[in-house]
């Protein structure tokens, strides 16, 4: 059965990318610890992160890294955290959440509801600066 995510990546449901290649998707968290929570996915379906082929594994963390630069330069904060926890999509990700301390990615914390036009304007601020 198709993951949550791949069926984003199919365009079956919205989300808000920050970006995109071929292989891999960024998209910001609907229910994000902090503002710019950004999930970074491989598109081909794999359920655990350290399943995948060590091109994709390393292609991701590449990715990730150069989304990181762009969340890095909208949202102020002191570092990008980064989690792969694995448990709650069957599809291997990666959560990019800026960070002030370290509790800012307790996951146990009450997540954040923000509507749909604060996500987009989110989306598109980092989709800028990584244009830039």
């Amino acid at each position: 059965m198709a993951s949550i995510f791949s069926k984003i990546v199919a365009g079956d449901i919205q989300a808000h990318v920050v970006a995109e290649t071929v292989e891999f998707l960024a998209f910001l968290d609907i229910n994000p610890l902090a503002v710019g929570h950004v999930l970074v996915i491989p598109k081909k379906e794999v359920d655990y992160i350290f399943d995948l082929d060590d091109e994709t594994y390393a292609g991701l963390q590449i990715f990730a890294k150069i989304v990181a630069t762009g969340i890095r330069k909208v949202i102020p904060c002191q570092r990008i955290g980064v989690a792969v926890i694995g448990l709650e999509v069957p599809h291997a990700h990666i959560h990019l959440i800026p960070i002030n301390n370290v509790d800012d990615i307790n996951f146990s914390r009450p997540k954040l509801n923000p509507g749909n036009d604060a996500l987009a304007a989110t989306a598109l601020s980092i989709k800028e600066a990584l244009r830039t």
